[in-house]
């Protein structure tokens, strides 16, 4: 059987690399169609009206994702991959046809439902499969499919200048349905330990549910992961979501040059960030318990040079050099958050503690880019990106002295 192959390991993560750029790709495109886009939905043109739409699926994504890492850790996770890639790629196609600001953003409420149940499937997935040696270079090869989609994404005002938004939306959503289909053949399950399927009910399933969350949240070395992860989120989305229009506001460039230019910068930067921050937290644990922690601080650090750069960056050089300094430590961070969280969690709840730490971290995503539209409205884009800075300090501070982890891989509990 293939799913016995020594390659198939790496044959999943194939097959998820593809999901995780739709994923944002699909998500992230919107950041940059809204000079085409209000011109048929005139709500468009407010900033902060942009900044709820953008919200609104971090917001839906946010509340979620717990809940689908609790259904990840109890059912069959190929399954849930294969819905949620089919229902966020039609939604993706649905959007093309939307005529009004109360279509859209109910769409983009929707897709945040069902983009929520990928990402801990698929790295909980990916986790079991690749165990001790491989698994920070797994999940950072899965991990640059995640900033392929979102530089990609950054094309999408220039697809709908040169086609339309409409076409935009149908071509990349339609994409994704045919994709799903291709999974089905081809994605296996893997489940490192048993569910019992016996006398299950609806009552037992919520209290297996509940056993989970207090193994996870009476875990102090857990609370301090939600922090690193949600600290950085608050940049981390900031730059998703509005660093085009950083770089459009302060260059004075049109937003079609502007959004390949910000998310091409950023990804790249991150993608070299992912490999590298991987290969290093790989070598590093064999030798020292905490070298993914250790990576993961490095990362940390070299945004916060990049936060400044991009506040009170006034000329070409500066804002890039900012964009390329956060993408590499983003993706250095980034890639060692699944891995972290496994040597303090057993495999059993690991789908659980990400959908937390998604809870968490796109919970503040959410609040910073309703902010920022606010901000940019205010002239205050540059000043508060700056103030990021503090938190994410306060992050580095707290995973060197509390995090003391005690084995590579977490068994089960």
């Amino acid at each position: 059987m293939i799913q016995d192959s020594k390659k198939y390991p790496w044959l999943v993560v194939a097959l998820l690399w593809f999901v995780a750029l739709l994923n944002y790709m699909d998500r992230q495109m919107l950041s940059t169609m809204r000079p085409s886009m209000m011109m048929d939905i005139e709500e468009l043109v407010s900033a902060a009206n942009f900044g709820r739409l953008m919200a609104i699926f971090l917001w839906i994504y946010a509340l979620m994702s717990p809940i689908s890492g609790l259904i990840a850790d109890r059912i069959n996770r190929k399954w849930l991959i294969v819905g949620s890639l089919f229902t966020w790629s039609a939604v993706t196609l649905l959007m093309g046809y939307t005529t009004n600001f109360n279509q859209l953003y109910i769409l983009r409420a929707v897709m945040g439902v069902s983009e929520a149940f990928y990402i801990p499937a698929g790295l909980s997935l990916i986790a079991d499969y690749h165990q001790g040696k491989t698994r920070s270079i797994a999940v950072g090869f899965h991990t640059t499919g995640i900033y392929l989609g979102q530089a990609l994404g950054g094309f999408g005002a220039v697809v709908a200048g040169s086609f339309s938004w409409q076409t935009t939306f149908h071509t990349f959503g339609l994409t994704g349905v045919i994709y799903s289909v291709i999974l089905i053949v081809f994605l296996k399950e893997k489940k490192v330990y048993t569910v019992n399927k016996e006398k299950t009910s609806f009552t037992t399933e919520l209290s297996g549910m509940g056993k989970a969350l207090v193994i996870l949240l009476s875990n102090i070395s857990f609370w301090v992961i939600l922090f690193y992860f949600s600290a950085p989120s608050l940049p981390g989305w900031a730059t998703k979501n509005w660093l085009p229009t950083l770089f459009s506001d302060t260059l004075g460039i049109g937003m079609e040059q502007a959004g390949p230019m910000a998310t091409i910068t950023i990804a790249t930067a991150s993608l070299i960030g992912v490999l590298a921050g991987g290969f290093l937290s790989d070598q590093w644990v064999q030798k020292n318990l905490k070298g993914r922690i250790y990576t993961g601080v490095i990362g940390l650090s070299l945004t916060i040079p990049a936060l400044l750069l991009l506040a009170f960056g006034h000329n070409l050089a500066m804002i890039v050099a900012g964009a390329i300094c956060f993408g590499l430590g983003f993706g250095i961070f980034d890639v060692n958050s699944m891995p972290i969280l496994c040597q303090f969690i057993s495999s059993r709840y690991r789908a659980t503690g990400y959908g937390l730490m998604n809870l968490v971290g796109i919970s503040a995503g959410a609040v910073i880019t309703n902010f920022l539209g606010k901000s940019i409205d205010a002239g205050n884009l540059g000043r508060d990106f700056a103030l990021m800075t503090i938190v994410v300090a306060m992050a580095i501070v707290l995973n060197l002295t509390v995090l003391q982890p005690k084995v590579i891989d977490k068994k089960e509990q």
